[in-house]
């Protein structure tokens, strides 16, 4: 099986109808190139940032205005839509960084929180505290997609190698990377950690991404990315808004876990002593 799979990038903005209707431009320019599954990136609509805090519009869920609408742009368009990631206020108040798939009929086919908090420290004052408004999501996540399965992710669980091999190993053909990647930290390490999950894992990794400068000065390192399960890249976004497009044939995801069958390898070891 084989389909054209699309990442869409942009500087999202604290105007969420302002960046829905970015969206829905791209995503039709996607759709019109005959992509059957996009991907927004992480925070894809109502986005300001201070003091190395990310600020999430963040309504409840039946109350956010990006969710109906990419409901009725995927039930439109006959796609896949994945909303890389809304805020969304739970329960509790507290904040959740929520991806949506969304199926060709607009109902909601997966949601996903995102596991993994970015709280670093990476030198002359930039120190980033995702913890301080955001709850971390406890549970990993695998949707259908066009005719294949796709593991849920977002940004700094990138880092984390054991989810997607997780993933892989349940049967997941593509992993999802949706991010809003600091510069400093993309320009180091996006590329390689995303071919990294894809070649570990023999799939197909889609991985858009956010790009510019954000209101309140953070920057976006951009380079959305899909990389095919050898750990070649198809399709790399740059630096500016726009979308990037290439095709995912699912056969060689087999292919490639049979020639280098690492996902059947694992074995027990004992921990080292300190």
């Amino acid at each position: 099986m084989t389909f054209k799979a699309a990442c869409i990038q942009n500087t999202a903005t604290p105007d969420v109808q302002h960046d829905i209707a970015v969206l829905t431009r791209l995503i039709r320019q996607a759709a019109a190139a005959q992509a059957q599954f996009i991907a927004t990136p992480e925070y894809c609509a109502g986005l300001a940032s201070r003091e190395g805090k990310l600020h999430p519009v963040a309504p409840r869920e039946a109350e956010h205005p990006v969710l109906p609408a990419m409901q009725a742009l995927a039930r439109e368009l006959s796609i896949w839509l994945l909303i890389g990631s809304i805020g969304i206020t739970g329960s509790d108040g507290r904040i959740r960084n929520r991806s949506f798939m969304i199926a060709p009929d607009g109902v909601v086919a997966a949601r996903y929180d995102k596991i993994h908090l970015f709280d670093v420290d990476l030198g002359e004052g930039r120190v980033y505290r995702e913890s301080a408004t955001i709850t971390p999501g406890t549970k990993a996540v695998i949707s259908p997609c066009v005719e294949g399965s796709i593991g849920l992710s977002i940004c700094y669980d990138l880092r984390f190698a054991a989810l997607y091999r997780t993933y892989a190993q349940a049967g997941a053909d593509m992993l999802a990377v949706p991010a809003a990647f600091t510069k400093v930290t993309g320009e180091a390490h996006w590329h390689v950690l995303q071919r990294a999950r894809a070649i570990e894992n023999g799939a197909y990794v889609v991985a858009p991404g956010q790009c510019g400068t954000l209101s309140g000065g953070s920057q976006c390192y951009g380079h959305s990315l899909i990389v095919d399960p050898w750990g070649r890249v198809l399709a790399d976004g740059g630096e500016a808004e726009g979308f990037i497009i290439a095709d995912v044939d699912l056969e060689q995801v087999q292919l490639t876990r049979s020639r280098i069958p690492s996902l059947r390898h694992d074995r027990a070891f004992a921990p080292p002593v300190a």
